[in-house]
């Protein structure tokens, strides 16, 4: 190649290289977005907005004091030997349920079978000269004092009987009413003392439900009032009512301590479960909330974003009680009105908005 066309491709090459040097970083740029910097939503073409909204409709409120507490059981008693002996029968399995009066577990009573058996021979005996005694008392063939003496030493057999069976009961443990048998505490063969615990039965159908208020709500009609709580474990809430509450206020905490009772019959929950308690003081079924994001603090009040005709209208509200989720308006809304939930930062008043499809 001669230098002439050499020297004419270098004047070709060299200035679209650097054109391309710098065009291409700046078309690259403009259509890449920069790390760290926040890429704002473009608005539809419409120019209007994009948000969320809420309808305000009437809903079941309840309003309430809070407290904790504690559920316990109905009814429930360790069972212990009411006697000294040697345990020959454990008539349970732990863990199942048993009806008032049931035989749990045995203690040795042979000797006082024994006991039993002889006097219940010797008062047959006395029986028979009793009955002889008065025959003969009546045709005064003895005399009154023979006949006081027999009636006397049958009268101590039988006596004697019934100390011998109420002993021979002492050896029995009996379920005291209906309720599940837990674990046992002694087995077939050890030797007891009286006091020595058995088992533990507990009744479960029915639960109390245990907390304390401030004393300040002594005021309040309290006894029958609903009360409503939540455990672990269970996503709902149970209901209870309060049947009795204790006629003094804890000094130390200035608190009233209250029971409410809770059909459990299902047994669903155990005695000894803490409990999220709201005792209810008022309720009502025309209430309107709204998702607490969806209020604005301001320097006057509160407030919240309302589309009307397309835009959006700031709207003052008043408040009253207020769950994680939900604050109730007592004021400033209707039912039907769709209360704006996001995008709030970018609303202007009389600012177009799209509404997206409704979360509820």
């Amino acid at each position: 190649m001669s230098k002439k066309k050499v020297r004419i491709s270098l004047l070709v090459t060299i200035p679209v290289v650097v054109l391309a040097i710098i065009v291409v970083p700046r078309w690259i740029s403009d259509s890449t977005p920069s790390e760290g910097k926040p890429v704002v939503p473009q608005k539809p073409a419409g120019g209007a907005l994009p948000v969320n909204v809420y309808i305000a409709a009437p809903t079941d409120l309840s309003n309430g004091i809070r407290a904790v507490g504690t559920l316990v059981a109905n009814e429930e008693v360790d069972l212990t030997s009411e006697t000294a002996g040697k345990v020959v029968k454990i008539h349970f399995q732990e863990g199942t349920h048993v009806k008032q009066g049931d035989l749990l577990a045995k203690i040795n009573a042979e000797d006082i079978a024994a006991q039993l058996e002889r006097a219940e021979a010797q008062i047959k005996l006395l029986g028979t000269q009793l009955e002889r005694q008065r025959i003969l008392l009546e045709k005064d063939a003895v005399s009154r004092e023979s006949f006081d003496k027999v009636q006397t030493d049958y009268n101590m057999v039988a006596a004697d009987i019934s100390l011998y069976k109420a002993r021979i009961e002492r050896t029995e443990v009996r379920a005291s009413f209906n309720g599940t048998v837990g674990f046992r505490y002694a087995s077939e063969g050890s030797f007891v003392q009286p006091g020595t615990k058995i088992a533990r039965l507990v009744d479960n159908s029915i639960l109390k439900v245990e907390f304390s208020i401030p004393e300040k709500y002594i005021s309040l009609s309290l006894n029958g009032r609903e009360v409503a709580f939540q455990v672990e474990g269970f996503p709902q809430t149970f209901h209870a009512r309060v049947y009795a509450i204790d006629p003094k206020v804890e000094p130390k905490t200035r608190t009233i301590a209250l029971r409410a009772e809770y059909d459990n019959s299902r047994e669903l929950l155990m005695p000894g479960m803490f409990a999220a308690i709201t005792l209810i003081t008022s309720k009502s079924s025309n209430s309107i909330q709204v998702p607490s994001e969806a209020v604005v603090p301001e320097m006057e009040g509160k407030s919240v974003w309302v589309v009307r005709n397309g835009k959006a209208v700031a709207t003052k509200i008043e408040t009253g009680v207020r769950s994680e989720t939900l604050v109730e308006v007592t004021s400033g809304l209707s039912s039907g009105d769709s209360i704006i939930t996001t995008g709030l930062m970018q609303l202007r008043p009389n600012m177009a908005v799209q509404v997206q499809p409704m979360i509820q």
